[in-house]
């Protein structure tokens, strides 16, 4: 097999907490992405979930090189991307990009549409002299779905849905061969959010992209993923392909997520069984020894406290981080 685009092992990212008025001192440390390592292959889609606070954007903001990392490290097409300097981390800059979450702060109201879409140009003339830049603004918006007529409006001119498509062409601009998708869709409406899903797998197929997608939305990541991997407090807690996640789930916290999913048969509420999961999610200051999620756990024991599960091949085939993950879930009827 080819070798994976991205690869990356055991990263860290620790935040410092300071306290103090005239001298701050370090009083703990906010532990957002703690081991956390998958591969990425060419054209692949990995999907990223997990409930708000689980590490999902600050593993998105390392990957770019928006936060240093802690410590771990990311290879990507053999080099690794932690050590890069000057022209060569530039030329990674050319071949990693990102679609941001919200549209309406991702884009400079200042500027217009042709400016924000033809920027990356500035920075790498290489891929299109000034001469040129203005048809290939006018062709990405085309490939985007927007007007190349629209090149000298304002972002306030746009609905969201069109906005997060101009980010989108934002990211196209270099041709890069990986796109880190945080949450593209969470600001949008269902039927706009769809329509950007099916934008996003067409663009992928028309120039080989590869995605790192992430959501915390199950039923979204499903529309266009091949494999997905779980976060829960900075950790991941179950990673496999698609079908090996949503139809044979292991961990626990996995299952919770799967029995959460809205049912669009009204019929069939009533009868789905739900997995409720009690108390609040730890600090990521001060997480729980042993197993994160043994707080909230209807299968957590003594051995949970004492000993990390390390992520293992399960019995359907992919990875679990759970010391009892071949055990069917205790769930409640909803």
């Amino acid at each position: 097999m080819a070798e994976p685009i991205l690869q990356v092992t055991d990263l860290v990212k620790h935040f410092p907490v300071r306290q103090g008025v005239l001298f701050k001192h370090i009083v703990g440390q906010v532990k957002a992405v703690d081991g956390v390592s998958f591969e990425l292959n060419e054209g692949e889609t990995l999907g990223v979930v997990g409930e708000s606070g689980c590490g999902k954007s600050t593993l998105a903001q390392v990957l770019m090189r928006l936060e240093e990392p802690t410590s771990g490290s990311a290879v990507f097409q053999g080099k690794d991307m932690f050590s890069l300097r000057g022209k060569d981390f530039k030329a990674l800059r050319r071949d990693m990009q990102i679609i941001l979450q919200d549209p309406y702060t991702s884009l400079n109201p200042r500027m217009t549409v042709g400016d924000i879409v033809g920027e990356p140009f500035e920075i790498h003339p290489e891929v299109a002299p000034k001469g040129s830049r203005e048809q290939k603004v006018r062709e990405l918006l085309d490939v985007v779905g927007l007007s190349p007529e629209h090149l000298n409006r304002y972002p306030h001119q746009f609905s969201g849905g069109q906005r997060q498509r101009i980010g989108i062409a934002r990211a196209l601009a270099l041709r890069p061969k990986v796109i880190i998708c945080d949450e593209p869709v969470s600001a949008l409406d269902v039927s706009i959010q769809a329509q950007v899903m099916n934008l996003l797998g067409d663009l992928q197929k028309e120039f080989g992209l590869s995605y790192v997608f992430i959501a915390h939305d199950l039923s979204v990541v499903r529309h266009l993923c091949d494999r997905v991997a779980v976060m829960y407090l900075g950790k991941i807690a179950e990673i496999g392909t698609e079908d090996q996640i949503y139809e044979h789930p292991t961990h626990p916290y996995t299952q919770a997520l799967l029995s959460a999913v809205p049912v669009p048969d009204p019929t069939l509420r009533g009868h789905r069984e739900v997995i409720r999961l009690t108390g609040d999610v730890p600090s990521p200051m001060d997480p729980p020894s042993g197993c994160r999620f043994r707080t909230r756990c209807w299968k957590a024991q003594d051995i949970c406290a004492q000993e990390t599960p390390a992520l293992e091949v399960r019995a359907g085939g992919h990875l679990s981080a759970c010391h009892f993950a071949e055990e069917k879930p205790e769930v409640i009827a909803g």
